[in-house]
């Protein structure tokens, strides 16, 4: 009988203890809070802690001031970030600037310095050794040229005074001939005109 008595007194106790958390679970609010938590999870908040009226929410003006002072606080941390962002990137864009001025200029230099490692001084200009290889070797093939030509006239000239040598002591040969001809027929005539002297006389 005290059994029975004990245990329906527990009963009524647990069942006592179950009806009060199940009051206090309906009453707690709902997770969240409008001083914390992202902009999306504070709307949730707002909108689970509303009443309803027909399809509207009714949000107390206070919680909307909150909300309204929570987002632009957002925006402004986010306009700060940005203009910061828009700091770095122009510092960064000049820094990229500054660095592909310096890179042209080193190019320029080093390209200037390749060009005067190729080149030398020649009668007060600089030339490039390859402009240079390509001159020496055109005048080489012109002087080269005009030598082949100059032997080429040389030979033709001293064939062509050898012929005239040659037809000289042709003409010289054949003038000694004539004149020894000549000095035969007057002395011919000499005797003949001694001969016919002689027979007018006798």
């Amino acid at each position: 009988m005290k059994i029975a008595k004990y245990l329906l007194f527990f009963a009524g106790i647990f069942s006592c203890v179950a009806t009060y958390a199940q009051d206090a679970t309906a009453n707690t609010p709902p997770e969240g809070s409008l001083n914390s938590g992202t902009i999306e999870s504070q709307f949730d908040y707002l909108n689970s802690i509303s009443n309803n009226f027909q399809e509207y929410k009714v949000v107390k003006k206070a919680n909307l001031d909150k909300i309204k002072s929570n987002v632009t606080d957002s925006l402004n941390v986010f306009k700060e970030q940005l203009a910061s962002l828009n700091n770095q990137l122009k510092e960064q864009k000049a820094a990229i600037d500054q660095l592909n001025i310096e890179f042209k200029t080193s190019q320029s230099d080093l390209q200037q310095a390749l060009d005067m490692k190729d080149s030398f001084s020649f009668m007060g200009m600089y030339i490039h050794k390859s402009s240079y290889n390509t001159l020496m070797w055109g005048l080489v093939i012109l002087l080269a040229v005009a030598l082949l030509f100059f032997i080429y006239r040389f030979k033709r000239n001293y064939s062509v005074t050898a012929e005239i040598k040659q037809s000289l002591m042709e003409i010289r040969e054949e003038f000694d001939l004539h004149r020894r001809n000549t000095l035969e027929r007057e002395r011919k005539l000499n005797r003949q005109l001694v001969d016919e002297m002689n027979k007018r006389k006798v």
